[in-house]
């Protein structure tokens, strides 16, 4: 048996450990290496068995009979066996000829790796005699088994030790020592070596007593930076003495760099050779001798750059200011996947209606395609790529302004992303001129025809979604079928969307003029005139929901017996119940019928339909209608008040008379309200058509799943959501490169469930580099707003005082008639909880977000984007809000009191229920 394992013997590096394991592995690039040779931990056991404690190695020995003391004695009396010493004695003559000193150190198997350094857990000993190597051997022995080694080990979860391999290394009386990174594990930068220098051994540095020079080189070899300490001290071996000493650095080298700059940018190569070698970052140790001679002494990798970005790597700006109120939450890779294919194939499609050059859409095809990003679960903007599609069209810094408006996005770009996107030299700017020219030409050519494509787009999703030209229904359709169909989808919608790509753009437009010309021309100091006057429109199908709730808890209200049923039953209770009364069942058939896709979270394919589960809505209906049966001070005036009194005229009068006497300015002024008015109203019309469109999507692969479990090749029908789209759709033709879809969708599953228990990243935050090697903090813990007032952005004027209601899932919520409705976010399945509430508190969202226009329509005052609401109010407080100025105040209740008695005499038959006091109007 050999105890000894020289450079050649890199097939063993079970035995030769980490330190000499990455010699060994480097021996073949011929670089400047110390000659060595490798104890192993055999020979460390054949020492244990001549003491007659055979076939045990410690940590056997600490689960044998022996107790810790016995453990302990057996190492202080440890010596290296005789066979041992016999082959040591050779490996000796052979490395050390002349008698030279030779550096002992560890090097445990574990010891020096990607994940864990062992950094000065075990001892070294330098300048060793070669007669007290075998000594020296046996106290590294002794250092895996300490006490600090143990506590190390149990920090990081490793497994208890075993005696480590010993490197024996020629020692180099080094001049100038130092190590160096190949990257820098400070910054992070992966093209800026790290070399850090000390005179004499490198026993000052990472003892910390000395300071050392700093240098960084650039991938071209250039040093960067420097940094030149004071070195007012040394260690040296003292031969004399026999012992390493700090020894005074001469006055006049105290302040000079110890390497030249070639020097710096050899050690540079060397580590950066290091790497290419293996493959990834090292950090080496390395030395130059009294005649200048430049040595390797060891590398291991750099285990702080595992998780550490690339600052310079590309930059990301990711924010979900307003796509969260699509997909809030955890979303599954199906809906992910599909989403991202939408949005890259519809924005291509509309830079080609807008005349955007094909050489320049080609130019930016992975701008497309990464329009929107999915970090732990939850889909986030590429605000990026969304400012660089924005810049393909004319008027980049007015549409820059308008965009982030209509995105709700709350912060700056930076100003050196915004001069990257602006900046360009005098033929960039001539070339932008010419396709300015062509994009206006195609900007006109799409304003005059935008109702016709409108109307085209209509009929053209009717006709996709019509199934009378199927072979067979949905349920009845084989997975290719179904395949073929979710194609034609795509061929004919997805890939299609024009008009209401087209008519979203002006939407921005139009109402952003709106919105400057009412600040400019109307002295509206709120900037909150335009939204009255886009209100009362009509037409609006988003507000078609809530109407029918009302009408439904109107039919509701004539059997109390079913009201209460509707309140507290089960959905096996009381669908029966439904068909018992024709005059509820065909308008409750009407509303599924027609609005059965639009639920929460309505463009997250996973999310259950009203087909699927319609309680939320029979609940809303039922909680209403026992509301319109109880008395409440106050609510017929609120009623009344919001039917005679119209915020469209009073906002048009004040225009009308901002605008008396200049001509050319009311022509101009009705231009731009009229198509604002048209636009919003066919922005939110439009996106009811976007529903329809994900309600048949899902239907689609909610198939696909049935058919996939029916074959075994998923567990759950349901598990269909946790694959991607073009997986699903390979597997079916015969180009998926996986195709064990249940362990797929076990690994999915497992990550997206550590996802829901981590806390959500920030709204808004930056990458470098690699996305995911980004560490994605959570919201930043803010403080709790306090005083007694907070600001949003006012969307429907109103001024109302009445109890506030937090609702963060609408699914179990019961809103009290008359409360104002206090949430996050809200989507259009909160619809069914707006008839109910005297006024609505968002703390997200932008003026034309869904809640903002529906509640204009519905006459709702309504207040978003108020930073912290739901954390600064709870259930039962009292505010006045005011939805023309967006500010919100906490009354106190005396005060109410106060005003109900002064006001009103609330009826004898009057509840205890929220009773709202409401002024509806501009609050003027």
């Amino acid at each position: 048996m050999s105890f000894i394992l020289q450079a050649s013997d890199a097939n063993a590096a079970n035995q030769l450990g980490g330190k000499a394991g990455a010699l060994a592995a480097l021996a073949p690039k011929k670089l400047p290496i110390p000659g060595w040779f490798v104890v192993t931990p055999t020979a460390f056991d054949r020492s244990l068995a001549d003491r007659g404690l055979a076939d045990h190695s410690l940590i056997e020995a600490e689960r044998s009979p022996l107790t810790p003391t016995e453990v302990r004695t057996a190492l202080d009396n440890l010596h290296l066996s005789e066979s041992v010493q016999a082959e040591l004695r050779t490996a000796l003559a052979a490395l050390c000829p002349k008698g030279e000193r030779v550096a002992v150190r560890s090097s445990a198997i574990d010891e020096d790796g990607a994940q864990h350094s062992f950094a000065g857990q075990l001892d070294s000993f330098l300048f060793v005699e070669p007669q007290d190597v075998a000594k020296r051997i046996v106290d590294v022995w002794r250092s895996g088994f300490s006490d600090r080694l143990l506590v190390y080990r149990q920090e990081n979860q490793l497994d208890l030790p075993t005696a480590p391999a010993v490197l024996v290394q020629v020692m180099v009386d080094a001049q100038v020592s130092g190590v160096a990174f190949s990257a820098n594990p400070v910054t992070g930068q992966r093209a800026i070596a790290l070399v850090s220098a000390v005179y004499g051994l490198g026993t000052a540095l990472v003892s910390g007593e000395v300071d050392a020079d700093s240098y960084q080189v650039n991938r071209a070899g250039e040093i960067v930076s420097q940094q030149i300490a004071e070195k007012r001290s040394a260690h040296r071996y003292v031969p004399d003495r026999q012992e390493i000493a700090s020894v005074e650095v001469d006055s006049v080298l105290v302040q000079q760099p110890v390497l030249t700059d070639e020097q710096v940018r050899a050690i540079a190569n060397l580590a950066r050779q290091v790497e290419a070698h293996f493959g990834r970052p090292q950090d080496i140790e390395w030395a130059i001798d009294p005649s200048g001679k430049l040595y390797l002494l060891q590398a291991r990798p750099i285990t702080a750059l595992a998780q550490m970005p690339d600052p310079d790597g590309v930059l990301n700006l990711w924010d979900n200011s307003n796509i969260a109120e699509s997909y809030g939450g955890v979303t599954t890779p199906l809906t992910f996947s599909f989403a991202r294919r939408a949005y890259e194939e519809v924005y291509r499609q509309f830079c080609r209606i807008m005349s955007v050059p094909e050489g320049a859409i080609a130019q930016h095809d992975s701008t497309f395609r990464r329009m929107l990003g999915l970090v732990q679960g939850r889909i986030y903007y590429n605000l990026l790529s969304w400012y660089r599609v924005l810049a393909l069209l004319p008027g980049f810094s007015v549409n820059r302004r308008l965009m982030e408006q209509m995105m709700g996005v709350r912060e700056e770009l930076p100003a050196e992303i915004l001069t990257e996107l602006t900046g360009a030299n005098w033929k960039a700017r001539l070339q932008d001129s010419f396709r300015l020219v062509s994009s206006i030409a195609g900007l006109l050519k799409n304003y005059f025809t935008l109702p016709q494509q409108i109307q085209r787009f209509y009929q053209r999703l009717e006709r996709a979604l019509n199934l009378s030209h199927l072979p067979a229904g949905l349920a009845e359709m084989r997975p290719d079928e179904l395949a073929t169909y979710y194609r034609s989808l795509e061929r004919q919608l997805l890939t299609r969307w024009d008009a209401p790509l087209v008519n979203d753009f002006f939407a921005m437009i139009f109402y952003g003029v709106l919105r400057k010309l009412t600040t400019q021309w109307c002295s509206d100091t709120e900037g909150t005139l335009q939204n009255d006057l886009v209100s009362g429109e009509g037409g609006v199908i988003s507000a078609e929901p809530a109407h029918r709730v009302q009408q439904l808890a109107a039919i509701a209200t004539q059997d109390q017996t079913f009201v209460q049923l509707l309140c507290t039953g089960s959905l096996e209770q009381i669908l029966p119940q439904i068909e018992l009364i024709p005059a509820f069942h065909q308008p409750y058939q009407e509303y599924l019928q027609k609005f059965g896709d639009r639920c929460l979270e309505e463009l997250k394919l996973e999310s259950p339909t009203l087909y699927d589960d319609p309680l939320v809505l029979l609940r809303s209906v039922g909680q209403l209608a026992q509301s319109q049966t109880q008395s409440f001070p106050f609510q017929r005036e609120f009623k009344e008040l919001n039917a005679t009194t119209s915020l469209r005229q009073q906002a048009e009068a004040t225009v009308k008379q901002s605008l008396q006497g200049h001509p050319l300015r009311r022509l101009i002024f009705s231009w731009v309200l009229k198509n604002a008015r048209e636009r919003v109203r066919d922005r939110e019309n439009l996106r009811f058509e976007r529903t329809r469109l994900f309600g048949r999507t899902r239907q689609v692969f909610v198939e696909l799943g049935k058919r996939f479990y029916g074959q075994d090749a998923l567990s759950s029908p349901r598990d269909i959501f946790y694959l991607e789209l073009n997986e699903i759709l390979s597997f079916i033709d015969g180009t998926a490169t996986c195709t064990d879809l249940k362990g797929l969708v076990a690994l999915r599953q497992a990550e997206f469930a550590r996802y829901r228990q981590l806390p959500a990243p920030g709204d808004r935050f930056e990458t470098h580099g690699i996305v995911y090697q980004n560490s994605f903090h959570p919201k930043a813990a803010v403080k709790p707003a306090s005083g007694d007032s907070l600001k949003g952005t006012g969307c429907c004027p109103g001024i109302v005082r009445a109890p506030v209601q937090v609702i963060t899932d609408p699914r179990q919520a019961t809103l009290r008639q008359g409360s104002i409705l206090v949430a996050e976010r809200t989507d259009p399945g909160w619809i069914m909880l707006f008839p109910a509430a005297a006024g609505l508190l968002v703390e997200r969202g932008s003026l034309l977000s869904h809640s903002a226009i529906v509640a204009r329509e519905m006459g709702i005052p309504a207040i978003v984007s108020i930073p912290q609401v739901t954390q600064w109010l709870k259930d039962g407080d009292w505010v006045e809000m005011d939805g023309s100025t967006g500010i919100v105040r906490r009354i106190a209740v005396e005060a109410i009191a106060q005003d109900y008695s002064q006001e009103i005499t609330p009826s004898p038959n009057s509840s205890d229920s929220a009773s709202p006091l409401v002024e509806v109007g501009n609050g003027q």
